[in-house]
């Protein structure tokens, strides 16, 4: 069988290939064999790849952070699946044909859950869902601001808040993305510029926005400041324009802003499997009732992982670009 195979540090599209490697036998106690439906190329993959991630990953290694299938045999002890479930990997070697799971390794989905958009929930859904609940009560009515609006935690974090009856300020450095992101709940979308606090006042009519959220970095995360209420929380999870994160002595001291960080695997280290599987149960409910659902620019073979890699490396792509390793 094919599986990803990281054989360098360097540019995702020159040093990932599709290695033949043994499929995995039957499984063993308290373990599964999953064939892999889909798996989604994020961001994070790229880094993690290019060596400008959290950790450095060794070499060689198999690779890939997103993957849903489904369960094609269970080993001895398993209690929660049988053959014919769908799953979420929560491994980190996802980008093969077939995986050797332990129980705890899975989340057991909803039958009716489409295997395509699972495969995006793992990192990004939860990413946003996460955000926009852990760290400020924001209720029915109330405004959040956030940069990146058209990446796929963007687009998660639009349709989530939407459900909710949270409104969205979404910043974007395109005024072509203004449109689609109206189009799918965003209540206010403006262009980055040294203007933007003016801007968002009077979209909003002045409202109060004690949540920003940020996946740019740099002097953005001032300019999103700027925009926010005495005492508000921003919390940053990117760093798309390779600068530190700034903020102003007068914001923090004298306006009381609050800047943190925000990294899904810390969180989910501190979580029990139990708490892990409750979340993405509720979350791939949201995927079931049409809530979320993310656009796919492209699906290739695990055959053309470098033509993937590099399609998911382009700037201004419309949807997400998915491996789908069994054809």
């Amino acid at each position: 069988m094919l599986a990803a195979e990281l054989t360098a540090i360097g540019p995702a599209h020159d040093v990932v290939v599709a290695k033949d490697v043994p499929e995995p036998g039957s499984p063993g106690t308290g373990r599964v064999v999953v064939r892999v439906e889909a798996c989604s190329i994020n961001p994070a993959d790229i880094l993690l790849i290019e060596g400008k991630y959290a950790a450095r990953p060794d070499v060689p290694s198999l690779i890939g952070i997103e993957a849903a299938g489904v369960v094609e045999a269970v080993g001895p002890g398993v209690e929660r699946l049988a053959v014919g479930d769908r799953v979420l990997s929560l491994g980190r070697a996802n980008w093969a044909q077939k995986l050797d799971l332990a129980e705890t390794e899975v989340v057991l989905l909803p039958p009716e859950v489409d295997l395509e958009q699972a495969a995006m929930m793992k990192v990004n859904l939860a990413t946003a869902w996460r955000m926009l609940t852990d760290y400020v009560p924001v209720g029915a009515g109330e405004w959040v601001i956030q940069s990146a609006a058209n990446s796929g935690v963007g687009v998660n974090l639009i349709k989530l808040a939407a459900s909710e009856g949270i409104r969205t300020v979404n910043v974007v450095r395109r005024p072509e993305l203004i449109e689609p992101l109206m189009d799918i709940g965003a209540d206010v979308v403006v262009v980055d510029g040294p203007e933007l606090a003016h801007r968002v006042q009077d979209a909003t009519g002045n409202a109060e926005i004690r949540l920003g959220i940020d996946a740019v970095a740099g002097s953005l995360v001032q300019r999103m400041g700027d925009c926010m209420a005495e005492g508000g929380v921003l919390v940053n999870y990117g760093l798309l324009s390779g600068d530190p994160c700034q903020l102003t002595a007068d914001q923090v001291v004298f306006k009381g802003l609050t800047l943190t960080g925000f990294w899904l695997a810390k969180v989910m280290r501190g979580m029990s499997h139990g708490e892990i599987s409750d979340m993405y149960a509720g979350l791939a409910q949201r995927v079931v009732d049409g809530t979320i659902s993310v656009p796919v620019v492209a699906r290739y073979p695990l055959s053309e992982i470098q033509a993937a890699l590099k399609h998911a490396g382009t700037y201004g792509r419309d949807g997400k670009v998915l491996l789908r390793p069994n054809g």
